[in-house]
């Protein structure tokens, strides 16, 4: 039989079996890729290197720091959640040698009033207002601190040993500070991890933040950082020794060590740092009451702001790591980056996984009317949809297990269909991804495509304790 003389039934089982063809043995890829994840992950945890330090009271938080530290802030437009931010830090972090550098712009005159309403009566916030129009991005504002903490540094004769990233919605633990400075004297840069705070009423939007971090975070960065390779900052809870902020500094055109011109910089510093041949570390930590020293915070809880911030990921990750980055390094180091730029792949090959379930569902109803009859596919397919379907399995019980034990039981188990709500927000960024980076290629400008914040950790936690009162 000619194509030309297939039926549309005819044409649905071949489009169908093409589909499932190519989504199967893409899916199986990725399913080994995960594999070898897991199982170097549980290798670690039969020799019991994946349990977190436990931390004695007196470490902490120690009443003095072994040097000077900087905690560079960068805002823009965050008048509804700097206030929080600000005053919480301060209040956890009392040490005298900490100085925190807030980031404004001069076109953000909320932002920097609530700022000073909090903060202005304590002399260890220094408020670094930009010469320039917001928004610029992200790097240019941490590079504008950068230049503010040399210029201090030059007049008061003392150089700080670290320097500590964080957003203007992060909530600090009280542990980190002393955490970062006791591990920063063996690695160049430090990394805590990140604790998404559950936001419930949101359609699974906010929560499954959770789920992704506390697998990447309670898995794949342990893994990165037992192999020794490099590893990409988060933006938060991260320390940088200062020394290596100045030899990124010297390597760049632009004015400071944050390049300027890249979406996802803290990757990019991670990343860069490992290049240069200094040592990474990623701590996971516990306080002597139990809880896990990480950076609380809310992360978006709408669609649009979700798939926005996705979208700036993949597109700093995926699209310009590659171009700026490159591959080089050794065969881990460019498996890991592999993993890191495959989101925008990733997201067609869901797109095809979800096209295949509503054409698999219209074949089924068809055949209950008699018309047509189910797809026969090769034994090398059904062999793969079998290796799939156990691999999925496995994903579910590593996604439900990680998550139950950072947030319990319920969330764990919520952490299944939250599965859907961040394939959804994957696909949709993807998209928005491939055409931003199409963009740039004809010449558009990056720019901070920020996400806006209107819950802070500290509401969620009154909110909790009244709910328990």
């Amino acid at each position: 039989m000619e194509p030309w003389e297939f039926t549309a039934w005819q044409w649905l089982v071949l489009v169908q079996h093409e589909l499932l063809l190519f989504a199967g043995i893409f899916f199986l890829i990725g399913a080994l890729d995960e594999l070898a994840i897991d199982l170097v992950w549980l290798r670690l945890a039969l020799t019991r290197r994946t349990r977190p330090r436990q931390l004695d009271c007196a470490e902490e938080n120690p009443a003095t720091l072994s040097g000077p530290v900087a905690v560079f802030l960068p805002a823009w437009r965050e008048a509804r959640i700097i206030g929080p931010t600000i005053r919480h830090l301060l209040a956890v972090w009392p040490q005298r040698e900490l100085r925190l550098y807030l980031g404004c712009y001069r076109n953000d005159p909320a932002t920097l009033e609530a700022a000073m309403a909090v903060g202005g009566h304590d002399d260890r916030l220094r408020i670094v207002v930009h010469d320039r129009d917001g928004p610029t991005t992200k790097a240019d504002c941490l590079n504008r601190l950068y230049r503010a903490l040399t210029t201090d540094e030059q007049r008061s004769g003392r150089t700080v040993r670290m320097v500590v990233l964080h957003d203007a919605e992060d909530m600090v633990d009280p542990a980190a500070i002393g955490v970062l400075d006791a591990s920063i004297a063996q690695a160049e840069m430090v990394q805590l991890p990140v604790r998404p705070e559950p936001q419930s009423g949101t359609f699974g939007i906010g929560s499954h933040y959770c789920d992704e971090f506390a697998e990447a975070h309670g898995k794949t960065m342990v893994v990165r950082d037992a192999l020794g390779a490099g590893l990409p900052l988060a933006g938060v809870g991260c320390a940088i020794r200062r020394d290596a902020l100045d030899k990124l500094a010297m390597r760049r055109a632009d004015d400071g060590p944050f390049a300027t011109d890249c979406l996802t910089e803290d990757y990019e510093l991670g990343i860069g740092i490992g290049a240069l041949g200094g040592r990474t570390r990623f701590l996971r930590v516990r306080a002597p009451d139990g809880r896990l020293v990480a950076t609380r915070a809310c992360f978006p809880a709408r669609l649009d702001r979700a798939v926005r911030q996705k979208t700036r990921w993949l597109h700093g990750i995926a699209f310009q790591g590659w171009d700026r980055l490159g591959w080089s390094g050794s065969v881990v180091e460019c498996w890991m980056r592999l993993r890191d730029r495959r989101g925008p792949f990733a997201a067609l090959i869901l797109a095809v996984g979800y096209l295949l379930l509503i054409l698999a569902t219209l074949g089924w109803a068809l055949g209950l009317a008699g018309i047509g009859a189910a797809i026969d596919g090769s034994p090398l397919l059904q062999a793969i949809l079998w290796c799939n379907l156990f691999g999925l399995c496995w994903r579910i019980a590593f996604r439900t297990a990680f998550t139950a034990r950072e947030y319990g039981l319920a969330e764990g188990l919520w952490a299944i269909p939250r599965m859907v709500v961040a394939n959804t927000i994957a696909i949709m960024a993807g998209r928005r991804a491939l055409a931003a980076y199409a963009r740039s290629l004809l010449g558009e400008t990056p720019r901070w495509d920020k996400t806006e914040h209107d819950l802070h950790p500290e509401a969620i936690g009154r909110s909790l304790a009244a709910a328990r009162g």
